[in-house]
């Protein structure tokens, strides 16, 4: 694909939609992708550390229709998580961790679209463990059940490496 593809003053957004795009097109299924949610685990064993070893990264996640709003509610626990923690990395990775949903059907599914940019080095983005670090047992595991649950195909991650800022 040339850049010629891309229809004149398509912007930000234009690109934002290419990139999505080509990372969905080229994307293995989510069915083998070796990082699809687990049931919920328990509180006191928590999931492999999920990290971005590059400048940054994205999570693209597939939830059922119907459960957009606990999976919301798992984040804002998350944001909260990220706000509480004691660990000056949790401070760093909130900010530089956005959350977007698709307006866009995503199959029978929404899509919401982690964009980690800057990455934090060796800081843990595994969902699980962060609610795990922050929130007594049985808090945690009721928020990792509905986190869970809310997955309709699992997870596609990408680990990305900055080749140019044009805002530099």
């Amino acid at each position: 694909m040339f850049l010629t593809d891309v229809p004149a003053g398509a912007g930000r957004p234009g690109w934002m939609a290419l990139l999505l795009t080509v990372v969905l097109l080229g994307a293995v299924p989510a069915a083998h992708q070796p990082d699809q949610p687990e049931p919920a685990p328990q509180a006191e064993t928590p999931n492999n550390a999920r990290m971005f070893p590059n400048d940054g990264g994205m999570i693209l996640n597939f939830i059922k229709s119907d459960k957009t709003a606990d999976f919301e509610e798992v984040m804002a626990k998350l944001k909260e998580a990220l706000a509480k923690s004691d660990k000056p990395e949790r401070k760093q990775q909130a900010a530089g961790w956005k959350i977007f949903k698709s307006p866009d059907p995503a199959g029978a599914n929404v899509l919401y679209v982690f964009v980690v940019d800057p990455s934090v080095k060796g800081a843990d983005y595994q969902v699980s463990n962060i609610i795990v670090e922050a929130f007594p047992t049985a808090e945690a595991n009721v928020l990792l059940q509905k986190y869970a649950d809310a997955y309709a195909q699992g997870m596609n991650i990408v680990n990305l490496s900055l080749v140019q800022d044009l805002g530099q």
